[in-house]
């Protein structure tokens, strides 16, 4: 039911490994941490020595010297057995991509080794209180002091703070020529003075928390900034297409996850003298999300493919619709899925009930479902902008 298409036979090999990682750890294993306020310690040490958290990093820096396609692999077939590793949008997706294109050779040998083998992760601050999905009125603001950098400002829904090494924010930095504020990347030290964390409380049962951050006139070196304070948007886009790629893996492999087990109760559950799962009204609905999921992975495979072959603006734009179509064929095939077993879908037995919360995640993070529309909209259709 699950057979990819348009795979490489390593590809095939890779989610074949992946998926027997995943069943043996699966949804009960998941369901133990996030009850006893952990982590998935286990899980990510074993990802981490048979080198998948690293899959997408240069082979010369500890990776596996694939690209997203292979680390969208990963998440996804870990999500279908129940145990998805959120931190892997983050720590190797978005941080180990930016670093590995733009960093320093100095940040590369720095970071990269680490990220690749479990040692070391790192959280990825954007969100804002008051930018909301519109990146130009982000307010972290960095000015130069000597040879320093004084960073200053806030983040929300910060994932993973509490066990990353380090931080990649997003501040903005004051053009010479124009005096108008561009977007930069710094690396802050988790313990570096001035930087505080406080945890939000979350609806959603998740292993990884989330944050708000405080950055109060944090010193940094010159060498926290990542790249080329010019680059501005290309650095930051560099990391947000992965994003959307990864989240669209977490889509699908949640949503894979919720339709196995409805296809499962299905063939099993009697009422009266057939499986449920022989009336249409229960097999045309879990068919329907068969059909979007594998029609949101197509859309994946060709985001990761693009940006992995280096066009960085096709890339966006199927990363976009990627994550728009997964994020849909997710909250469809949870909410039939629960649907399909009645009460027992909202039982603690069958690990469906929470993920009615969890699901809608990615209609809202990283980017609102409303703003893609508009992306496409505007880039694609060449339509007027309303603001």
């Amino acid at each position: 039911m699950n057979a990819p298409v348009l795979e490489t036979e390593e590809h095939r090999a890779l989610r074949a490994a992946v998926a027997a990682l995943g069943k043996r750890y699966g949804r009960a294993y998941m369901t133990r941490v996030v009850a006893a306020e952990g982590h998935p310690d286990e899980l990510w040490a074993e990802a981490a020595k048979l080198g998948y958290l690293g899959v997408n990093l240069p082979e010369e820096y500890g990776g596996g010297g694939g690209g997203i396609a292979e680390l969208s692999i990963v998440l996804e077939e870990l999500g279908a057995a129940g145990s998805p590793l959120l931190m892997l949008v983050v720590s190797p997706a978005i941080c180990g991509t930016v670093i590995a294109r733009f960093g320093t050779e100095a940040q590369k040998r720095a970071w990269l080794p680490g990220l690749a083998d479990g040692s070391r992760t790192m959280a990825f601050g954007i969100t804002e209180p008051d930018a909301g999905s519109n990146s130009h009125r982000i307010t972290t603001t960095a000015r130069r002091d000597g040879d320093d950098w004084l960073l200053t400002g806030r983040k929300v829904f910060i994932s993973g703070v509490d066990t990353a090494d380090a931080t990649l924010i997003v501040g903005r930095t004051e053009d010479a020529r124009t005096g108008r504020l561009k977007p930069c990347l710094f690396i802050v030290p988790r313990d570096a003075p001035g930087f505080a964390r406080n945890r939000i409380d979350m609806e959603v049962q998740a292993a990884e928390k989330q944050f708000e951050l405080v950055l109060d006139e944090v010193r940094l070196p010159a060498d926290a900034l990542v790249g080329d304070e010019d680059a501005g948007l290309l650095q930051l886009f560099a990391g947000l297409n992965p994003e959307r790629v990864m989240t669209a893996a977490f889509s699908l492999g949640m949503a894979r996850f919720a339709l196995a087990r409805a296809v499962e109760y299905a063939k099993e559950r009697s009422v009266w003298k057939t499986p449920i799962g022989a009336h249409q009204a229960i097999a045309h609905p879990l068919a329907q999300s068969h059909i979007e999921i594998e029609l949101a992975r197509l859309m994946m495979q060709k985001a990761a493919r693009l940006y992995d072959d280096g066009d960085d603006m096709g890339a966006g734009e199927a990363a976009n619709m990627a994550k728009f179509a997964a994020a849909d064929a997710c909250v469809k095939a949870v909410d039939q899925a629960v649907h399909t077993l009645g009460g027992n879908g909202l039982t603690r037995e069958y690990g469906l009930a929470a993920l009615v919360v969890a699901s809608r995640v990615a209609r809202i993070a990283p980017v609102s479902r409303e703003m893609i529309l508009n992306f496409v909209s505007h880039q694609t259709l060449g339509l007027p902008k309303s603001y």
